[in-house]
This record gives C-alpha cells, structure tokens and sequence, in this order.
C-alpha cells in the first residue's frame, strides 16, 4: 500500500452505476473506513450528478485531491474519458476527468467498473496473494477482467475481458443474455406462475428485482434457488472456458446475485468442474468475492492512487 501510504490526501473512489453513487474512502493501510451511497436521479445528466457527489465527499470524508472513478463502458487509455458506455449513453465520447475537475477541483482517474473491481478484490479481497486472476461481475450487465502480476490486462485494443460476450451453446448464445440481472429477472417470470409455492407469487412480476430472488432464495425458496442455480450452471460453463484457456490461479464472482453465497458458488463450481481439463481446475480456486458492493471504488481509489 506504500502509493497510498505515501500520499497526504484522502484516498477516495466512486462507483458510478445507472442506479446509484458509491463512494468509499481508504485509510492509510487500504481498509475502508467510510463509505457513502446516493441514489441517481434521472431528470439529471449523469456527469453533474457525480461531480455534485464528489463535491459533497468533500464534507463526509474530508478534503481530498484525487478521485478514482469506476465506469461501466470503455474507457480510454489515457484514464480520463468513457469510449462507449452501453449502460450510461450519456457518458458515451465524454472526458470524465476534465467534467469532474472543472466542477470540483479534484483530479479524476477513470477506469471501467470491472477492472476497478478486479484490483480491488486483488489488493484487499478475495484476490490478495494472488499472482493472477480472472474476476467476474454479475449485475445489470456481465463484465470480466483479468490481472496478471499485479497489472490490469487489457488485450490488444483494450477491451480484455468481455466475459458477457462468450458463448455458452452451440446457437451462440451470450452468457449475458442469460446471467445479467435484467435477464435472470427475464427468465424467472417466463416460469413465474409454473410454481404456485413460491413466495415470489406474492411481488407484482412487474416489480420483481434480483435482490427478491436472492431474498427467496436465501430463504430456501425452491423457485427462486432454481432459477440461481440455473444462473450458476450458465456461468460455470463460462468459466470452464477462462480455466481451460489460461490455467489460471483464481477466478473470483462478484455482483448481487452472489448474496446468494454457496446457492450460486456451487453451481459456477460443479459446472466448471465438470467441463474443465481437471488438472487446470484443479489448480484453479473458485471464490465469491470479499468487498461486495464496495469493490469497484474501492479498486478505483487504489488505481487513482498508484496512477498519481
């Protein structure tokens, strides 16, 4: 932790999503010893709304210098502009950074939500120890990163780790289409009156969200722990890909749906074995994440601070 250690300033990161603004602030040894969340209003441009955020930090976390901002979308290599954002089309060609610091007076690093999570889990989580891992998030979209040795690897062009784009069946099925929170949602209400015992009978379909599965499920409900595990099984088959590839040392899931714990975990695990070469899964360690919601600002901070 020595570049954070180094630094006089806050170490602080923000998570950007179209729902929602998490802000974590590191201490000195890379813990998180604050955090804070404000829901995104959408009769507002994003890029104000999160330069209103960061002003705001200001106050709740004490003065800082530098923020790391996590994205979902492309983001340039430069670390200051968003490519294409399929999630935020707003932020789609925008410079980030240059918004952010003309309104706040704080420098800004920019970088893809994913790979902000994967440094995350890698320095202070599930990953610590790691010489490299693959990480996967699981939320209103499917993304991946990879770090080996401690750097982000971003391919050729920099689009490294589209975990959502592989195909999980012969027909060229993606596993988005079948693991993003909108379509476990999706796939839940095509089977929602096919099981009269479910306590998911009582929420208004239309109102349905991943966090009332995971909630049913957690409580044992067989139709909702169904359907994750399903979701699990579709993953696995993804996963068994990245082992068979790279051999790679631990692949780490994040995203809402892993409050589910082992009801997910063990299908990725049992899918993966199954259609993995064993002697690479069997070298390769399946984890759920340890940071949660917090882990793409936290990587973010940590990013923004080894970067300055």
């Amino acid at each position: 932790m020595d570049e954070i250690q180094n630094r006089s300033s806050r170490c602080v990161g923000v998570e950007v999503t179209n729902r929602s603004l998490n802000a974590v602030c590191l201490d000195d040894s890379g813990a998180i010893s604050a955090t804070h969340t404000a829901e995104v209003d959408f009769r507002e441009r994003s890029s104000a709304q999160v330069a209103a955020f960061i002003e705001k930090l200001k106050g709740i976390f004490g003065p800082f210098d530098l923020v790391g901002v996590a994205v979902p979308g492309l983001v340039s290599r430069d670390a200051k502009s968003v490519a294409f954002s399929a999630h935020i089309p707003e932020h789609s060609g925008l410079d980030l950074a240059a918004e952010i610091a003309s309104a706040t007076g704080v420098r800004a690093f920019v970088e893809n939500d994913a790979n902000a999570a994967a440094y995350g889990e890698y320095i202070l989580g599930a990953g610590r120890g790691s010489h490299n891992i693959f990480y996967a998030t699981l939320g209103t979209g499917v993304g991946g990163a990879f770090i080996f040795e401690g750097e982000i690897w971003r391919g050729a062009a920099g689009f490294a780790g589209e975990f959502g784009y592989v195909p999980i069946n012969s027909e060229g099925m993606r596993l988005e289409e079948v693991a993003s929170s909108a379509n476990i949602i999706r796939r839940t209400r095509s089977r929602f009156h096919q099981d009269n015992t479910s306590s998911l009978i009582d929420i208004d379909e239309n109102l349905m969200t991943i966090s009332d599965i995971v909630a049913a499920a957690v409580a044992q409900d067989d139709f909702a722990k169904l359907m994750l595990e399903r979701t699990g099984n579709y993953v696995g088959t993804a996963v068994a890909s990245v082992i068979n590839l790279l051999n790679i040392e631990r692949i780490i899931i994040g995203g809402e749906i892993m409050q589910a714990g082992t009801i997910v975990l063990d299908s990725i695990v049992d899918r993966a074995r199954e259609l993995s070469f064993s002697p690479s899964f069997a070298s390769t360690v399946i984890a759920a994440g340890e940071l949660g919601s917090n882990a793409s600002a936290a990587g973010a901070a940590l990013l923004a601070a080894r970067a300055s």
